[in-house]
């Protein structure tokens, strides 16, 4: 930003969508914890300060029933929405401990590094599937986004869940509706009724699959966190519905935009897709630099559960917060010349996937994927490159994704360079 102007920062502005950094430099420079009338929230943008907020149990989690409560409860609140909250409400990301940490124990070991390893020839035989559908269809054209990145991850998690095959082209819609709900679509002003519905539709169909899974279990997470409930570990009939929308949504929203962000990089950045193509091994370390220079969380939110001071300010108990991982990931007092994409990079700070408590669960499951999809795409799709169109971005505060990434490719494409 040329001109710095802290009061007049948005970042749901269509700059700041399209390119957040420039905004986040400003504040991180000049205002690292600001308040933002337009928003009625802090926003804290160095690497310390946002660590250390993570690890500190005074930045609650627990947000979506303060908010149900002061805003939903009253007799004027469309049902349709006061339920949908009612699920997020049951989400593991809402909840401090102990909830959260009896919910999280539940699946940790779904999602250990070694039990992700086991999935692996599978990740890349659905990655090669989707793109021998993309050399196939007689196009030297794609979207990356819904031709590759996103059914490849909603197919992992769904598989994983024990979702039948032919449903799983219906979540794309439900995840499209729920994103401004979740993800903070603050300037879209039906993104309650639209999120709602999506919500709707997806409990509804969950509901139906538990209690297909309840009669006849199989070896998937829905039918263990079914079996956790029979067993009497604290696990409610609507924890398990909630859980299994969170899976659905979470497991492969953040994970496309990871890949999507990961190419649209190493694309713009001729020289580092050169290194990753000529080492192809080095594909997680360029995952970790793709987290840092462009990742999936813009921000994360918090509520004061006490007041603090930080940096000569004081965030009031109940206050609401945005710690930013994409800020605080090019903070040049942490990271040496942050705006540069370099693959090479020690990798001794991350926020990524965040630290603490709230560490992402799904870490592991992610890191796998990007791994694989990532030099495959630039492997199978021979001359790619970025096509003229303009690139769009999710207009949200917390998440950094595309809407799509539109390219082309040579028409000579070897089938089975794999």
């Amino acid at each position: 930003m040329s001109t710095v102007d802290l009061a007049s920062v948005d970042l749901l502005g269509d700059d700041a969508v399209a390119d957040p950094y420039p905004h986040f430099a400003a504040l991180r420079e000049h205002d690292p914890v600001h308040w933002s009338e337009k928003y009625r929230s802090w926003f804290i943008t160095r690497f310390d300060d946002v660590s250390g907020a993570m690890r500190d149990e005074r930045y609650s989690s627990d947000r979506i029933s303060p908010y149900r409560r002061a805003k939903l409860d009253g007799p004027g609140t469309d049902p349709a929405v006061r339920s949908a909250f009612g699920v997020l409400e049951n989400w593991m990301v809402f909840k401090d401990p102990p909830d959260h940490t009896r919910l999280r124990k539940l699946l940790t070991s779904a999602f250990t590094p070694r039990a992700v390893e086991r999935i692996r020839p599978r990740v890349a035989e659905l990655a090669d599937e989707l793109l021998d559908a993309v050399t196939s269809r007689g196009s030297t054209r794609a979207d990356l986004i819904s031709d590759f990145a996103y059914p490849l991850t909603a197919s992992v998690i769904a598989e994983m869940l024990g979702v039948p095959r032919e449903d799983r082209e219906r979540f794309k819609d439900w995840s499209d509706q729920i994103t401004g709900l979740v993800f903070g679509g603050m300037g879209d002003p039906d993104r309650y009724a639209g999120g709602a519905n999506g919500m709707a539709e997806l409990t509804a169909y969950l509901s139906d699959l538990v209690r297909a899974h309840e009669q006849e279990p199989a070896d998937d997470l829905l039918s263990a966190l079914i079996s956790a409930r029979d067993e009497g570990d604290a696990l409610s009939h609507d924890e398990v519905i909630s859980t299994g929308v969170l899976l659905l949504f979470a497991g492969h929203e953040t994970t496309t935009n990871l890949i999507g962000n990961g190419l649209l990089a190493l694309l713009e950045h001729p020289d580092q897709r050169a290194a990753l193509e000529a080492d192809p091994a080095t594909a997680a370390l360029a995952v970790e630099e793709v987290l840092r220079y462009d990742g999936p969380a813009k921000t994360v939110v918090r509520l004061m559960a006490a007041d603090v001071e930080l940096r000569g300010r004081t965030l009031g108990r109940g206050d609401r917060v945005f710690l930013s991982p994409a800020a605080a990931s090019r903070d040049p007092a942490v990271f040496d010349d942050p705006g540069r994409l370099d693959l090479t990079r020690r990798q001794g700070h991350r926020l990524g996937f965040g630290v603490g408590p709230h560490y992402c669960l799904g870490a592991p499951l992610a890191r796998l994927e990007a791994a694989i999809a990532i030099p495959r795409a630039l492997q199978r799709l021979p001359g790619l490159g970025l096509t003229a169109e303009p690139l769009h971005w999710h207009a949200v505060l917390l998440s950094r994704g595309l809407l799509s990434l539109p390219v082309q490719f040579d028409d000579a494409v070897q089938l089975d360079a794999r």
